[in-house]
């Protein structure tokens, strides 16, 4: 199995099958086969800050458009707060990715994208570990039932 089958969940949707995935989605599948040459070269045992540094050298080598560390607004019952999210990357404009380097995706990572995604209006993002040995991932969707649920915590 493929580093970037394993651990990939869709809030909200049902798993798909990774061809099907990259027919859908091939912007993720992009970002990600980015990701998993990153950790097939570097492996596990840096800071976080390595692997952003490697990543967003390995997307410019890809020419896929990206934003670092981007403030995204948050909104609070349709008012845009003072106070936003810095997103570790933007892919594309609209794709949102979150990197980690720890000894594991918990559910505290999770619910942290989920309600980025809720509070940003942003609809997909990618919840990249590569804290350990094998990368792990997450792809996360916002499909419009958990959209308008309470935040998770």
């Amino acid at each position: 199995s493929e580093a970037g089958d394993e651990g990939r969940e869709e809030v909200g949707t049902m798993s798909e099958e990774p061809n099907l995935s990259q027919q859908r989605d091939p912007q993720s599948s992009m970002v990600l086969a980015a990701a998993i040459e990153v950790h097939k070269e570097l492996g596990c045992g840096f800071l976080e800050a390595v692997y952003l540094n490697a990543l967003c050298l390995e997307l410019i080598q890809r020419e896929i458009p990206f934003r670092r560390e981007v403030a995204i607004p948050v909104f609070y019952k349709e008012v845009k707060l003072s106070c936003g999210y810095r997103a570790d990357l933007l892919c594309f404009g609209s794709l949102l990715v979150e990197l980690k380097a720890q000894s594991g995706i918990g559910e505290m990572d999770e619910a942290q994208v989920i309600n980025y995604l809720r509070a940003t209006r942003i609809e997909r993002a990618l919840l990249l570990n590569f804290g350990t040995p094998k990368l792990q991932i997450k792809r996360l969707i916002l499909t419009p039932e958990f959209r308008n649920r309470q935040p998770i915590t």
